[in-house]
């Protein structure tokens, strides 16, 4: 076995140096979320706590309602993700394994649609949902994420079906299988663990969405949890440690949903590149 050489070395310094970057954020969140405030002034922001203290978490949740805020995002983001990846499943089946006429046309719509900055969505967006009474409704922000996400998922699966085993999909055909049997029976078992990526991502990226749910959810009882953070700073109310307890609570229920399905996508990247 030979022994490391100087590159190596180098390389496994910078991924140390990339890591303590990633990691340094959280630390800071984590101590000072349970900090006094005259903790804080006393042994700044890098000491761990002399003792804990609960009032920032306590004060960030009763100031923001944190439980309803939780469920809203928990709401918006399982249902887009949910239907995101079944709109993406159909219309990949169609586009990619179909055969529709103008097949890379229309995947390249796609992929022009997810380019399109969510600034310029916006007005159109609101004047459209104000038109038909969706405005201040989390189905407003259920429906625009809905469309995004499927939008990528589209483009994604389209690609991937495209180059599914046609063999397979012949044999269940002589077997009587219907179209709809054969997406059911034959595609969706084989494209699992690829949908299972797709749904967690999906529910990690609209749960961290920023600026339509802060656009379109006006009423405090609307709002998810990342503005309801934004808005509390806004109102210049807290101090550091509540900051940093309202930036743990939001992080925790994401942290606890990626170590639950934390298999799967190892599993459905895995499954991926063996394929």
């Amino acid at each position: 076995m030979s022994k490391p050489r100087g590159v190596d070395w180098l390389v496994l310094a910078l991924i140390a140096l990339g890591a303590l970057l990633v990691i340094a954020p959280f630390y800071l969140i984590l101590v000072n979320s349970f900090k006094s405030p005259v903790d804080y002034a006393n042994s700044g922001p890098l000491a761990l706590p002399q003792s804990i203290d609960l009032s920032g978490l306590t004060a960030f949740w009763e100031r923001v309602n944190f439980p309803e805020k939780l469920w809203n995002s928990i709401f918006i983001s399982s249902l887009v993700a949910a239907l995101a990846v079944l709109i993406s499943l159909l219309n990949a089946f169609a586009i990619g394994i179909g055969r529709v006429r103008g097949r890379s046309w229309i995947v390249l719509l796609f992929l022009m649609a997810n380019l399109l900055p969510q600034e310029a969505l916006l007005f159109p967006l609101y004047y459209m949902f104000k038109e038909i009474g969706l405005y201040d409704n989390i189905w407003s922000v259920i429906i625009i994420f809905t469309v995004i996400q499927a939008a990528f998922g589209t483009y994604l699966l389209s690609s991937v079906f495209g180059t599914f085993p046609k063999e397979i999909l012949e044999a269940a055909s002589l077997d009587g299988a219907t179209r709809w049997q054969i997406l059911w029976r034959v595609v969706f078992p084989i494209s699992r663990p690829t949908l299972s990526v797709l749904l967690i991502f999906f529910f990690i990226w609209t749960w961290n969405e920023f600026l339509i749910p802060l656009t379109f959810l006006a009423s405090n009882a609307n709002q998810t949890v990342p503005v309801a953070i934004s808005v509390l700073q806004g109102d210049r109310l807290m101090d550091v440690t509540t900051t940093s307890a309202s930036a743990l609570l939001g992080i925790i229920p994401t942290l606890i949903f990626f170590l639950i399905f934390q298999r799967t996508l190892t599993r459905g990247i895995t499954a991926g590149a063996v394929k």
